[in-house]
Parts: structure tokens; C-alpha cells; sequence
């Protein structure tokens, strides 16, 4: 097991968990302002992603792509919430998982449509492109490391937009006591739509980095969308902070399970056994990481909203 190798597992790890974060962050806010639990919320991740992979087709440009992959989730969301999400907000949770669930029937179909059944390949930009050498040998992708850096950046704004300006102080006490905003004549509706487009467009951020290292296809945002509920769950409703700490844990024992438990098993077990035995571990040890933060923590790492 050499240092390279570690060290690119690591890296890994942490894209996996700045693309998580830019997920959870989405769903962390709508839940705790709003109360709503959004299942389509991986549709804009989608949505994103095929915007951007038919505009870069389209125009030869990763950048306007993404511009437009952007403005494209941001205005999805800001439109579901008009039209379908403010009928929600004093339902139960049982309504609003059927409503989200039918938007995800709509959106695959709806993509299915415009972009047809086959998958979608975005290039990734020539600026990004190319390797950087890991200590030890071998080489990783600049690209990844880009997203890593993104992600970064996006975390640092997302707190300093809720701790340091009017709209964050807004959205704080929208989600301590919304009937009393109201009544200080801050605008909820609009509150709220604006709410649900930014964790649209981080959505629709994270679907743009992932399809440019994947293909771009119906039903891309479903599997990361359990992911991003797990990581919201350790880290905490509502909690910014804690969607930053979860999402990395995630990442890191998801990556480096699936790259060193069937070794280090095979120092115990038949190295067929150990290679069965160690793909299953290591698809449940982020739950069992849940499992355990909640059996100490029921309220997630970070309870209070940050």
C-alpha cells in the first residue's frame, strides 16, 4: 500500500465530499427554513448537468455551459417552489415526499424528451486538464482538484453569506420563527424562493463537476441524493457547518473503504472471500457511520443552525 496510493484515495475522498456538500447544502437549507423534504432536489442536480453537457455540445465552451447549467437549475428550482413547493409548506411530510417523488417521474421524462435516452459527455476544459505529481509517484488529475478548490469555495461564501449579511440574518430567523419575520415585514414568499433557487443552483453545481468526469444521463441524481440525506442526517438539519464536516467524513470512509477493505481483510481472510466480503462492508459503512453518530448525537454533529 504505497503513500501514492493513500494520497490519491484521500483526495478522493474529499472530492467526493466537496460534490456531497454542494448537494446537502441545497436540501439542509430547504429543510430547516422551510420544513420541506425535497426528493427531486437530485432532478436539479440533473438538470444542471444536461444543460451544461447539451450548451458545451453545443457551443464548444465548458464555460458557457456551466453559466447556463446554473441558471438553468437555479430557475427550475425558483419555478417548482412557485408552482408546486408553497402548496407544500403546511402539508406533511407524507404529501410532500409524493409531490417531490412525481417531479422526479417529470424531470426523467421531461430529460428523456429534450436530450434522448443516450448519455450526454462533457469534455473537461482545457485549463483543467492534464496531472499533478502526488509525493511517493504517479500523478492526479488537475480537474479533481479544481473540484476540491470549488467546493472549498463555495462552503467559505455559503457561510459567510448565512453569518454575515441581511439575507442570512433573514434566512437564521426564517428558520427560528418564520411567523415573526413575517410579521417585520420581510417577505417570506420570496424568502423562500430565493431559499430553494440557491440550493438549486449548488445542486446544479455539483451535477456540472460530476458530469464532467462521468457521463451525463437520466437518473444520475437519485443515487447522490440518498448520499447527500446521510450526510444531512450526521451533520445535523439545517446546519451548514455540519453539512461541511458530514459530507467529508462521507466521502473519505466511502472512498477509502471501497479502496482498502477487501486488502486489509485479505490479511485475514481467502483473497476471494476478503474481495466479496470487503466490496459488501464497504457499501454500508457510511450508514453504519450514521448509526453511530446517532446513537450519540441523535441530533445530527452540529444541531444548531450554523
Amino acid at each position: 500500500m504505497s503513500a501514492a496510493l493513500i494520497i490519491e484515495q484521500v483526495l478522493n475522498g474529499f472530492q467526493l465530499g466537496v460534490m456531497l456538500f454542494l448537494m446537502a447544502a441545497g436540501l439542509t437549507l430547504a429543510f430547516g427554513v422551510m420544513g420541506l423534504i425535497n426528493l427531486a432536489h437530485g432532478s436539479l442536480y440533473m438538470t444542471g448537468a444536461f444543460v451544461c453537457a447539451w450548451v458545451a455540445n453545443a457551443t464548444g465552451s465548458f464555460w458557457t455551459g456551466l453559466a447556463l447549467g446554473l441558471l438553468a437549475s437555479a430557475a427550475a428550482g425558483a419555478i417548482i417552489e412557485i408552482l408546486v413547493m408553497r402548496r407544500l409548506y403546511d402539508r406533511d411530510h407524507l404529501d410532500q415526499v409524493l409531490a417531490t417523488f412525481s417531479l422526479i417521474l417529470i424531470f426523467a421524462e421531461g430529460a428523456h424528451w429534450l436530450f434522448g435516452s443516450r448519455p450526454l459527455y462533457l469534455n473537461i476544459p482545457d485549463l483543467l486538464d492534464g496531472a499533478i505529481a502526488l509525493p511517493g509517484g504517479g500523478g492526479y488529475p488537475v480537474y479533481r482538484l479544481a473540484v476540491i478548490g470549488v467546493g472549498l469555495v463555495v462552503a467559505i461564501g455559503l457561510f459567510l453569506l448565512i453569518t454575515r449579511t441581511r439575507l442570512g440574518m433573514r434566512i437564521r430567523a426564517g428558520e427560528s420563527d418564520r411567523e415573526m419575520i413575517g410579521a417585520l415585514g420581510v417577505n417570506i414568499r420570496t424568502l423562500y424562493t430565493l431559499v430553494f433557487a440557491l440550493g438549486a443552483m449548488l445542486a446544479g453545481l455539483a451535477g456540472v463537476l460530476v458530469g464532467a468526469s462521468q457521463s451525463v444521463q437520466v437518473g444520475m441524481g437519485e443515487p447522490v441524493l440518498i448520499l447527500a440525506f446521510v450526510v444531512i442526517v450526521i451533520g445535523g438539519i439545517g446546519s451548514i457547518k455540519g453539512a461541511l464536516v458530514a459530507s467529508v467524513l462521507v466521502g473519505l470512509v466511502d472512498t477509502l473503504g471501497r479502496a482498502f477493505a477487501p486488502s486489509l481483510l485479505a490479511l485475514a481472510l481467502p483473497v476471494q472471500a476478503a474481495a466479496s466480503v470487503g466490496a459488501s462492508v464497504a457499501s454500508i459503512l457510511i450508514y453504519l457511520l450514521m448509526a453511530v453518530v446517532l446513537a450519540f448525537r441523535p441530533q445530527g454533529l452540529f444541531p444548531t443552525h450554523g
